[in-house]
């Protein structure tokens, strides 16, 4: 951290990890055919007109730019039930997507099987923000695919929302 704060970078974690993210999966597919994803926890929407949102990748993510030599790519939002999902595609294997059943978007990204909703994108901006990066997806479709929970992290762990009555 810079030398204007008075807290290190455990601290941020810590304080900001008691906040819950959803968990999403960005997905796109190479000019090999081969697809591509990665998992974000930091996804939002910006704009309604445009439609527009956004996730932050690391500036250190492999993944990252293969997905935005694409141009276009697709954030299917993980159910609650998709924990193992979730951990085979955020690992660093060659072949992350052995075994998931997806079917093509429109725009031709991989909408994984059985998640809540998915949006797809075409890349519009990309801005630096510290040792992140800002992505800019317009939305070209979207879809609810199974109204459930949502797979959520939060302070170091997975689980889900529940609604109080």
């Amino acid at each position: 951290m810079n030398d204007t704060t008075s807290f290190d970078s455990a601290t941020f974690r810590r304080v900001l990890g008691h906040y819950p993210t959803g968990v999403c999966v960005v997905t796109a597919v190479e000019a090999d055919g081969a697809p591509v994803g990665m998992v974000v926890g930091s996804f939002t929407s910006v704009s309604l007109d445009p439609p527009l949102v956004a996730f932050f990748p690391a500036k250190t993510s492999s993944s990252w730019p293969r997905l935005s030599a694409v141009g276009k790519f697709c954030v299917n939002v993980l159910a609650s039930d998709q924990q193992a999902l979730c951990r085979q595609l955020s690992g660093r294997g060659e072949d992350k997507f052995a075994g998931v059943s997806h079917r093509a978007s429109a725009n031709g990204s991989p909408i994984l099987d059985d998640v809540v909703a998915w949006i797809d994108c075409t890349l519009d901006a990309v801005h630096e923000a510290g040792d992140h990066y800002i992505v800019l997806g317009r939305v070209v479709a979207l879809e609810v695919d199974r109204p459930e929970s949502p797979l959520l992290f939060f302070q170091g762990n997975y689980g889900e929302f529940s609604l109080i009555a």
